[in-house]
């Protein structure tokens, strides 16, 4: 079996030798010039945005922005009413996550952005301390995703192009339809939607996904946060425990909306957890939410077109202890005549990793099939469609291995090795070779190759890229990371993770930013790059106060780097970005350029 190793056993104890050495990659070829072209930044705990020499950013658009022109621009004042509720749906939503570019020409696109969820502490003046049916109502039309187009201007930079035909909101509210094995299932029937086949809105998205055929992909994580009950007595289900529902969710209060009351609305949560495809290039177009890639709760979609013409969208469960998934389409893929409901019809697998030692080992996909591999009547399953709502349930039943949070999946410029963030886990008590330290705060970067590079396979080999860690404050044990981890690039939780056409990889982060006792010297959270090749990480971006780095896409010429500022200021921890003062911190794309226009990363 032919494998890439950056690890290596030496002498010393085991848990030492692990993280002591790095390889590089013997599979590669020597470049002729050096993949990460930039010098990289140290850590930095201010309140701003801060990239390399040579390189600036500005604010593309943030939070309560206008994307026409009859909207207002975002209150200070914070005045929630019947106006603002409405004006929420023709602005920029709130934490901005995920986000793809889809090209119009080469200085105009469409960009898609996800808006996952909000601050009721930062979003109004009582904080989130005394909750309406209107905040619940402002809320629901501040999430979801927004479309908008951009254009470039002359000194190359983007703006928004308001009143674009493309520009539009999706909110809570937002009619979509139901697809794939489950759909019209009786657990999707409501007192609204008797048919299964209708719901209202997504939730949650966090991260996202391109299919070649240019739609794009939201992915709704952790949607029970919206979910409560009036009834403090109500037995949940364990199906409903399984995915977290509870009586008060995040306490956002959204069970005001008697919609999201699971007292009265028990199967509305089976409406949310899904892949949500949507057409950016045409605005009277239904979001669709195929249920037969899983429900869980997603963090992205990574798409590879097998050599045998399957499309296959790798996947994982952003929660401590979940899985790694993947769906192999049943039709095979047609770029001169795609099908564009491929999604509907295919299998979801699990993974299964069985460790071979040193950080490495080898995995098996099981299929998530209705009467194989255990599930069955007597497991609690009834149907193809109740393996699909319940995937959780079904992957614990079929062996899966749980994962320490795995967060984004990206595959490599050529489609070989499929990368995924394992963010942390501080739920782990029994350490293993693919999520190798217990109470996991810093997290890791998990990497496989399909067997015979057949994305189809059923097997595949795997090892360790990358353990993030503090190697000043723990020298001698597995917490210093990799040996490709020093004093100058330390970071915890990687979250965000996608390749740029030239190899490099980008890795975001969404940490602690106390930058104190275990995190000392890690500062704000940032945005660093890898060279796959060698190993080598680099901190390219530095984000202000309690953010989260999450989101990237590329110009088509890859001059500019759109960089997505979730949350800052959470917690009231103080930030006032963008626009410093005394206003209100707000989430925000902003736009990275080489001063040269040159290639981001060069």
């Amino acid at each position: 079996m032919e494998r890439r190793s950056f690890l290596k056993l030496s002498g010393g104890s085991l848990a030492l030798s692990y993280a002591g050495f790095f390889v590089p990659s013997s599979l590669f070829a020597t470049q002729k010039q050096p993949l990460l072209g930039f010098r990289g930044i140290s850590a930095s705990i201010e309140d701003s945005v801060i990239v390399p020499q040579g390189y600036e950013a500005r604010v593309l658009i943030s939070w309560g922005d206008p994307l026409f022109k009859r909207a207002k621009g975002f209150d200070e004042s914070k005045t929630i009413n019947q106006a603002t509720i409405e004006n929420a749906k023709l602005t920029f939503g709130d934490n901005t996550d995920g986000m793809e570019w889809f090209d119009l020409d080469k200085d105009r696109a469409i960009l898609a952005v996800n808006n996952e969820y909000m601050n009721p502490e930062i979003m109004f003046n009582h904080q989130g301390k005394k909750m309406s049916l209107d905040d619940v109502r402002y809320e629901q039309n501040s999430v979801g995703v927004s479309i908008f187009k951009i254009a470039r201007d002359r000194e190359g930079f983007f703006s928004v192009v308001l009143d674009s035909v493309y520009n539009r909101r999706i909110t809570a509210h937002t009619p979509m339809e139901i697809s794939g094995v489950a759909k019209g299932h009786r657990l999707l029937q409501t007192k609204e939607d008797k048919s299964g086949t209708k719901v209202r809105g997504t939730l949650n998205n966090c991260s996202c996904g391109k299919t070649p055929w240019g739609t794009y992909l939201t992915c709704e994580e952790n949607f029970d946060d919206f979910f409560g009950s009036s009834d403090s007595s109500y037995a949940f289900s364990k199906e409903q425990k399984r995915y977290g529902i509870s009586v008060n969710g995040e306490n956002y209060e959204w069970k005001l909306d008697e919609r999201f009351d699971v007292s009265k609305n028990p199967n509305e949560p089976n409406r949310f957890g899904w892949v949500v495809e949507i057409d950016p290039y045409n605005p009277e177009s239904t979001p669709i939410k195929r249920t037969s890639l899983g429900r869980f709760k997603h963090e992205n979609t990574e798409i590879v077109v097998a050599k045998s013409g399957e499309v296959v969208v790798y996947m994982g469960d952003d929660e401590a202890n979940e899985f790694l998934y993947k769906f192999v389409s049943k039709e095979k893929y047609n770029p001169k005549n795609p099908n564009k409901d491929i999604l509907n019809e295919g299998t979801l697998y699990v993974a299964k990793l069985t460790d071979t030692g040193n950080l490495k080992g080898i995995g098996e996909w099981i299929a998530l099939e209705y009467g194989k591999n255990g599930l069955t009547k007597e497991n609690g399953f009834n149907s193809q469609a109740e393996v699909l709502i319940y995937a959780r349930l079904a992957a614990s039943v079929v062996g899966a291995t749980p994962m320490d949070r795995p967060e984004w999946v990206a595959a490599d410029t050529k489609g070989e090795y499929i990368y995924a963030t394992l963010t942390n886990n501080t739920k782990r008590t029994q350490s293993t070779e693919s999520n190798p330290r217990v109470n996991n705060i810093y997290g890791h970067i998990l990497r496989w190759k399909a067997k015979d590079n057949n994305h189809t396979s059923k097997e595949f080999s795997w090892d360790i890229f990358l353990l993030a860690g503090n190697p000043s404050k723990y020298p001698n044990d597995l917490r210093k990371g990799t040996s490709n981890i020093n004093k100058d690039n330390m970071f915890n939780s990687p979250d965000g993770l996608k390749f740029d056409k030239f190899g490099r990889l980008w890795i975001q982060t969404d940490g602690k930013y106390s930058n104190s006792g275990d995190y000392e010297g890690m500062g704000n959270n940032s945005m660093l790059c890898a060279n796959p090749n060698t190993g080598e990480v680099r901190r390219f971006l530095s984000g202000p106060v309690a953010c989260e780095v999450t989101g990237i896409a590329f110009s088509k010429d890859y001059t500019t780097m759109f960089v997505g500022i979730q949350h800052p200021g959470e917690g009231l921890a103080g930030s006032h970005y963008p626009n410093g003062g005394d206003s209100t911190p707000r989430s925000t794309i902003v736009q990275i350029r080489k001063k040269d226009g040159g290639v981001i990363g060069t």
